[in-house]
């Protein structure tokens, strides 16, 4: 991207929001203050891809931003104001007006001392990275760039205002901030950027699991996923906040061949990411799919030993995979939700391997679906993901395996209703059929008779009943002789 055309994308990004900006510009100039767009927002517009939230800065301390702002916005509100944040709707817009900041850290952990400054120069300076320390005077539209922002972002570049060693030790996040924005915007660290956070990688352990957590899941959810983790890798960073995936980097000698899990993981982790792109070009990006990629293969050092006559073997390694996805989401206050969901893809993961040539019986791929159950979409997208292999022809044969069993699922689906494989009676007529109250009986009743549905598929009414009696009389329970 050239300078000139970054000027114009910004021109138009700002003409098109003018309304809005230079409405509650000349607000604040009718008081006696400045305002600019800043940050994010300059970025975004430069890029040509300006949202609807936008963040200003001003001169005006936050009770007089409150009083520019009353009887023009829709909806104020105040939870940031303790940091000189005021937030704002208008005409579909949401609006975040800063004082001026100028704050110094402790340093011990990432809370600043809230100072507010009195300069733009002086709050551009404390921001994380130039591309994020530009701003626009409003309502003239005089760039303010003092740190050559608009030169990093035209050469695509992520560097810091102050130095990065000042930048990290004041917040160590920042680290993972330039890892997330690499994915995001697939600009590349300044050098001086990775030797600092090679150097001050132990930092990180200052901040919270749910912030880490936070920067993970965006960085995952960016278009270059890839590339920022493989900036945590190789600055250490990641043996702080995700130790599971550089200890894939198994060490590979000439007797003992097998994949490099790591690099493996990495590849998965992209053809997921096609394949979700595949079926729905707008789609938004699926991070339990890409959590599930990254660590699908987690298990596996733990698993590794070395076989008689050169072979490599990984015996239940998802099984252990699924267990340190589980421990390792949790310890960073991922949802209950995603963390299971993550937790079962990687254990069902390696099931279609035992598929062969297609030799699952009916019954093995009704449970195949049973098991995945909501999860079956990305479960397809994940074993899909997983067949690399450098053998184009091997490979080619896996998606053809799996091609088939997708076709014997929709027929199956199409006769069955497999995605609501449920046994042929229900618990209120099991209890009826055998005289009992609610209680565990009626649960093992139920579940015996689930599979068999998955085994033989379903049944007749009078089959069914036939065989719960049969159950029950092998539990002692008393029946009729005829339903």
């Amino acid at each position: 991207m050239h300078r000139g055309k970054a000027q114009r994308n910004a021109v138009l990004e700002l003409l098109r929001i003018a309304p809005v900006a230079d409405e509650l510009a000349e607000r604040f100039v009718a008081a006696g203050h400045r305002l600019y767009l800043v940050g994010g927002s300059v970025r975004d517009a430069l890029l040509g891809r300006l949202g609807t939230d936008l963040d200003f800065t001003t001169d005006a301390r936050p009770e007089q931003v409150q009083r520019v702002l009353s009887g023009w916005a829709e909806a104020v509100w105040d939870t940031g104001i303790a940091f000189g944040t005021v937030g704002a709707t208008k005409r579909g817009a949401t609006l975040e007006i800063t004082t001026f900041r100028a704050d110094v850290y402790d340093r011990t952990t990432r809370n600043p001392e809230v100072t507010f400054g009195d300069s733009i120069e002086g709050d551009l300076v404390r921001r994380d990275f130039t591309v994020n320390a530009m701003a626009v005077e409003l309502p003239e539209r005089r760039f303010v760039d003092p740190h050559d922002g608009m030169e990093a972002l035209v050469d695509r570049v992520l560097d810091t205002p102050a130095t990065p060693e000042e930048s990290f030790a004041d917040d160590p996040l920042r680290m993972l901030r330039a890892a997330r924005f690499v994915s995001q915007l697939g600009f590349e660290p300044a050098p001086r950027v990775v030797t600092a956070m090679t150097a001050m990688a132990g930092e990180i352990e200052r901040i919270t699991a749910e912030r880490v957590q936070t920067e993970l899941s965006k960085l995952l959810c960016g278009a270059h996923p890839r590339k920022g983790i493989e900036l945590l890798v190789d600055t250490g960073l990641a043996d702080h906040v995700l130790p599971e995936v550089p200890a894939m980097r198994l060490e590979i000698d000439e007797h003992h061949q097998h994949k490099d899990v790591y690099h493996h993981s990495l590849v998965v982790l992209d053809q997921a990411i096609a394949l979700e792109k595949r079926d729905d070009p707008d789609a938004e990006p699926d991070l339990v799919l890409r959590l599930a990629a990254l660590l699908h293969d987690i298990g596996k050092p733990a698993t590794r030993r070395f076989e008689p006559g050169g072979g490599v073997s990984f015996h239940h390694h998802e099984v252990v995979g699924a267990k340190m996805v589980r421990k390792r989401l949790r310890a960073l206050r991922f949802s209950k939700e995603i963390t299971e969901d993550v937790a079962k893809l990687v254990y069902l993961h390696l099931r279609f391997h035992g598929y062969g040539t297609g030799q699952w019986t009916d019954s093995a791929v009704r449970r195949y679906v049973t098991d995945a159950g909501p999860l079956l979409s990305r479960l397809h997208k994940l074993v899909r993901a997983d067949c690399t292999t450098r053998n184009r022809r091997k490979a080619q044969a896996l998606q053809r395996t799996y091609d088939d069993l997708e076709a014997r699922i929709q027929r199956l689906s199409d006769e069955e209703d497999l995605r609501r494989v449920r046994p042929d009676l229900d618990g209120n007529e099991i209890m009826r059929l055998l005289g009992l109250p609610p209680g565990p009986l009626v649960g093992r009743a139920w579940k015996h008779l689930k599979e068999l549905r998955l085994d033989r598929g379903p049944l007749e009414h009078d089959e069914a009943v036939a065989e719960l009696f049969r159950w029950a009389r092998e539990q002692g329970i008393d029946v009729p002789d005829q339903p």
